[in-house]
């Protein structure tokens, strides 16, 4: 089976490669670099629409190249606000070859208030993280959750998560018909 997933992003190939494998076994996955149409630190919705647009955009490149894939996946990360809290998690869109759309998110994580000013500035989560950390490309590695958890958990094992409850429309495309 082959899946696309709309980033070169190693943690999101890996978790979508992971996810897929629990649900049918060998998945191919190949990860493209698309546009999510949102600003690169999204909020609350932005989350998830940019997640469908980069699903839905490689829907569109598949039938126009022909690749020959059966699902696509958009994997957005950003943050929202709740009971009055700012959290982190990963949005997940998930589209099948006949269009078929299914939602999910990761793990929510509150994140302090420091992090969350620079980033309603705009300014990525991962280039905060790297300069708290000292580090370079951290949302490449364990993320943010991983230095939060003291790396108990990781980036991918959030977005495993999502992608999980992301199929549960299309596995179950009789109870969530239009």
């Amino acid at each position: 089976m082959k899946i696309l997933v709309g980033s070169q992003n190693p943690v999101k190939i890996e978790a979508t490669k992971e996810a897929f494998n629990r649900y049918f076994g060998d998945a191919d996955v190949i990860g493209i670099s698309v546009k999510s149409g949102v600003p690169d630190q999204p909020v609350e919705e932005q989350v998830l629409e940019g997640a469908k647009n980069r699903a839905v955009e490689l829907l569109n490149l598949n039938k126009i190249q022909n690749l020959g894939s059966e699902y696509f996946v958009g994997i957005e990360g950003g943050i929202a606000k709740l009971t009055g809290t700012w959290f982190s998690f990963g949005g997940i869109c998930i589209l099948d070859i006949s269009g078929n759309k299914g939602y999910g998110t990761s793990p929510l994580f509150e994140l302090p208030k420091t992090i969350i000013d620079k980033l309603l500035e705009g300014v990525e989560l991962g280039d905060v993280m790297d300069k708290l950390q000292n580090k370079k490309n951290t949302k490449q590695k364990l993320g943010a959750i991983g230095y939060f958890t003291n790396e108990i958990m990781s980036r991918k094992e959030l977005y495993v998560s999502g992608i999980i409850t992301a199929m549960i429309p299309l596995l179950h495309k009789e109870l969530f018909s239009k």
